[in-house]
């Protein structure tokens, strides 16, 4: 339902939270296999590179690839033909490519209390996290990856699986009524 929510009288409606879901995303999780002898550096999805660093996410205009795990990581992108790019180079002797479009909830939420929002639900000191950094963590319970798209405002995107997604907005929404968000 769309509107405004929580503490927002008197409240001018651009510091108000902003929350939204975006179901028209690419997601691919692309795994190195073990044996795979193949580096990694070598290989580039929409121009961008898989870093194998902790916290770490490559990004351009419609594509984010964010540092899963060792060797593991989950693209997101809006250009929904890169699917093809990634079976041709990610061949299925070195890599798992695993489509989750229609698996993952995506909730996006900005502001300038988005952490303080988080904070709540999640064990993860927000206060370290930066543009184009990613988590994996738990958010009351339910299992989450938070992309920061950006700062300035506060920007991310919380990943969870699809059956999770109405809790997970439940408990977003919660968290942000003493701050007053915008539903849009």
């Amino acid at each position: 339902m769309k509107g405004l929510f929580g503490d927002h009288k008197n409240k001018d409606e651009k510091d108000l939270l902003k929350i939204s879901e975006n179901k028209d995303l690419l997601i691919v999780q692309i795994v190195q296999y073990k044996n795979s002898s193949i580096p990694i550096k070598d290989i580039k999805i929409d121009n961008l590179n898989l870093k194998n660093e902790a916290l770490s996410v490559s990004s351009n205009v419609d594509t984010r690839i964010l540092w899963n795990g060792p060797n593991n990581w989950l693209l997101v992108s809006s250009k929904k033909e890169l699917m093809k790019e990634v079976l041709e180079k990610f061949d299925e002797k070195n890599f798992a490519n695993t489509d989750l479009s229609h698996s993952k909830a995506i909730i996006e939420l900005e502001g300038k209390d988005l952490k303080e929002v988080l904070k709540k639900g999640c064990p993860y000191n927000f206060n370290e996290l930066h543009i184009n950094n990613c988590i994996n963590s738990t958010f009351n319970g339910m299992t989450v990856t938070i992309d920061m798209i950006k700062d300035n405002p506060n920007q991310v995107r919380i990943f969870t699986l699809r059956s999770f997604g109405e809790s997970l907005y439940n408990s977003i929404t919660d968290s942000c009524l003493e701050f007053g968000y915008k539903n849009i």
